[in-house]
């Protein structure tokens, strides 16, 4: 008996002394839930350079759609598959993201409970059989030149009271972190590619013309039409019929023109496509106008006209870009998914854009004084011929708006207050 009672009393002893050690060295034993903080997401992704493809899948609560962006290098070029393999401006871009991405810890453990995935923002956007619409992250994933996954995060909402740290989780695992990052990587389609897309400067644009109409395509007959003419001479803007435009309603549209981005494209059909890389004309087939028509543009004896009218614009340089205003294009890849507006539009519906290009050396001369036009000019034209001839455009609601003045909308206050 007295040797059970010692037994007994060893192994009380034991326990009281483990515990003790515990208290006094905490690090002597870690529990399992703690095991993997502060250690790097990615120990093996250590070469920014490294990533050649990134996809970026947002949710979009309205339409309960998950919305993926992809770019990649593939042929020696940046590509947007998602986007009809348009061309993209994303190597630096990329580089930085990745290396924003390759340093994160994971900071602090907040959840092991994926029925708490919701109330951190990191369920993954792509996951089925949520009966919550809210709660959805932001999946970012980076892929080498083999397909080989580099990095693979959910970013979730933002930690209260904490700007600089958000909650994250790794797809394929339960656990949530909190964990400091300023990364902020865009599921936006025109954060990707070239943002310059008419290559024009306010400052050298010389001559505007306004022509705001609407068909009537049961005549076949334009309505409503509205004509105005700006013109630039010696720094002065005038408008046909008489008046000044206000100078900052001017450098408004001149500089929408100088910074017009496009928030979508849609590939034309190869045959369009042709007839527009020649300076032939259009002839096109029965495929080219019935796209032509979805996206509210028409062939007729005047030529090629939109429903939304269009403006011409003359730069210095001798080039004119004729844009046409079309149908309202839906919020989707290539207007593929259904809604209005693009998220953050305010300003109005997307709309439809059709641009083509000349060049004329007598126009260049004409705008530079008589000198002799420089031979990059005309290549430049080229250039951007061909690159207009592949893509219907989308552009914002916002620019759509400022793109189309009325006189009226062009008028000082003063000159709004004294019209007779």
């Amino acid at each position: 008996m007295n040797e059970l009672k010692t037994t007994i009393l060893f192994g009380v002893t034991a326990v009281v002394l483990a515990a003790a050690a515990m208290v006094i060295d905490p690090g002597a034993a870690t529990p399992e839930v703690f095991s993997d903080q502060g250690e790097l997401f990615y120990a093996d992704f250590t070469d920014p350079q490294a990533p050649k493809a990134i996809e970026v899948v947002d949710y979009d609560e309205a339409t309960a759609m998950a919305r993926p962006l992809k770019v990649e290098f593939a042929d020696g070029k940046w590509r947007v598959p998602s986007h009809f393999n348009y061309p993209a401006d994303a190597e630096n871009r990329l580089a930085d993201t990745a290396a924003a991405l390759m340093e994160l810890r994971k900071d602090a453990i907040v959840s092991d409970r994926v029925e708490e995935h919701s109330d951190y923002g990191v369920i993954d956007p792509f996951a089925e059989g949520e009966l919550s619409l809210e709660g959805r992250g932001k999946r970012v994933t980076l892929k080498d030149e083999n397909g080989t996954t580099l990095a693979d995060f959910i970013v979730g909402e933002k930690v209260e009271g904490k700007p600089n740290r958000r909650y994250m989780r790794v797809p394929t695992q339960k656990r949530v972190y909190e964990v400091e990052t300023s990364a902020n990587v865009s599921a936006k389609f025109e954060d990707w590619i070239e943002t310059d897309l008419l290559k024009i400067a306010s400052g050298d644009i010389r001559r505007v013309l306004v022509n705001r109409y609407s068909i009537n395509e049961r005549l076949g007959r334009l309505e409503n039409q509205e004509r105005l003419t700006l013109t630039k001479k010696d720094d002065k803007w005038t408008m046909s019929g008489g008046g000044t435009p206000d100078t900052s309603k001017m450098n408004d549209l001149t500089g929408a023109l100088d910074s017009l981005k496009i928030v979508d494209v849609q590939r034309k059909p190869e045959n369009l496509t042709t007839d527009l890389k020649t300076t032939k004309g259009i002839n096109p087939s029965r495929a080219s106008l019935m796209s032509l028509q979805q996206k509210g543009f028409f062939m007729t004896q005047q030529g090629l006209l939109s429903n939304e009218g269009e403006i011409t614009v003359d730069a210095k340089n001798g080039l004119r870009y004729t844009l046409r205003f079309g149908e309202i294009a839906s919020s989707g890849p290539g207007g593929g998914n259904a809604g209005g507006s693009a998220e953050g539009d305010d300003e109005g519906e997307r709309r439809y854009l059709f641009i083509t290009v000349d060049y004329s050396a007598a126009r260049a001369k004409q705008y530079n004084d008589g000198k002799e036009p420089d031979a990059a000019d005309k290549e430049l034209a080229d250039e951007l011929r061909n690159r207009f001839a592949d893509w219907y455009y989308v552009i914002s609601g916002a620019d759509f708006n400022k793109l189309r003045p009325r006189r009226q909308d062009l008028r000082g206050r003063s000159q709004k207050v004294n019209k007779p």
